[in-house]
């Protein structure tokens, strides 16, 4: 565990670490995901030398935080930061799926120098991937528990792959308390923030990883000409790392061979 207190309260997170010989990779999962997402990297032949770090966002998995109202996605991004510099790491790739990768964004957005490359997995860049966090607003209700018992009834009945996976997991996955100020924070920042600007702008190497099931996305084929390598991962919706992990592994190991330092 790492204690870390910031001015909107004290964390402990829950946070995995292995050391190696390549630049580190941070990776961050997300809404209602946990650092085990990732877990396997740790056993893939294409990551034995690589520095890997993962921890619990705040309000999921065995993450601490002393009051939910402190929650958002810069407070995420605070939380980051304090993470990596607590851990002694300088500079790394990072790769954050979903709410990871909007806090990932504006990460790499504001500590430009700190980032070597960015894996985006479907993360928010434009207000059409709040489908899921927009349900805050869309299907308001009177209590956090109501709330997210209703997320998760209608998350179930999704036909995207892995949406029962995700949903059957997320009773012990987060709290009921994170959902409001979380998905607010996320819409929020998806229809007001300048995201696509701050995504493409960006100076490090940068990729787009989505699911095939999503190819409906209406920006995905304009990223190339802005410099952003566009990812498909076959036999996936909106979680690669469940319906398909090895495809989603193997793309991010190629992007970080192709964009490691020196390499």
């Amino acid at each position: 565990m790492l204690d870390l207190t910031f001015v909107e309260g004290t964390v402990r997170l829950a946070y995995l670490h292995r050391a190696g010989t390549r630049p580190p990779l941070v990776c961050l999962h997300g809404f209602g995901s946990t650092k085990e997402d990732y877990a396997d990297l740790s056993m893939r032949p294409e990551f034995r030398d690589r520095s890997l770090i993962f921890w619990d966002a705040p309000g999921c998995g065995a993450s601490q935080v002393s009051t939910h109202d402190a929650l958002s996605i810069p407070f995420l991004v605070k939380v980051a930061l304090a993470a990596c510099d607590a851990l002694g790491i300088k500079r790394f790739h990072i790769s954050g799926h979903s709410m990871g990768g909007l806090t990932a964004l504006l990460l790499a957005h504001e500590h430009q120098d700190r980032v070597l490359s960015f894996m985006n997995i479907e993360g928010n860049i434009a207000p059409e991937d709040c489908f899921l966090s927009r349900q805050i607003i869309e299907h308001a209700a009177d209590t956090p528990a109501g709330f997210a018992k209703g997320f998760i009834d209608r998350v179930r009945h999704r036909t995207e792959y892995g949406s029962g996976l995700y949903a059957a997991a997320l009773p012990v996955k987060v709290r009921d308390t994170s959902f409001e100020p979380i998905f607010t924070s996320m819409v929020a920042l998806s229809d007001d923030a300048p995201l696509m600007e701050m995504f493409t702008g960006l100076p490090c190497p940068r990729t787009f990883i989505y699911g095939e099931q999503n190819c409906h996305l209406s920006y995905l084929g304009d990223l190339p000409a802005t410099g952003v390598e566009v990812i498909e991962i076959p036999h996936s919706g909106h979680f690669p790392m469940y319906s398909n992990p090895p495809a989603l592994w193997a793309a991010m190991a190629d992007f970080l061979e192709r964009h490691d330092p020196n390499s």
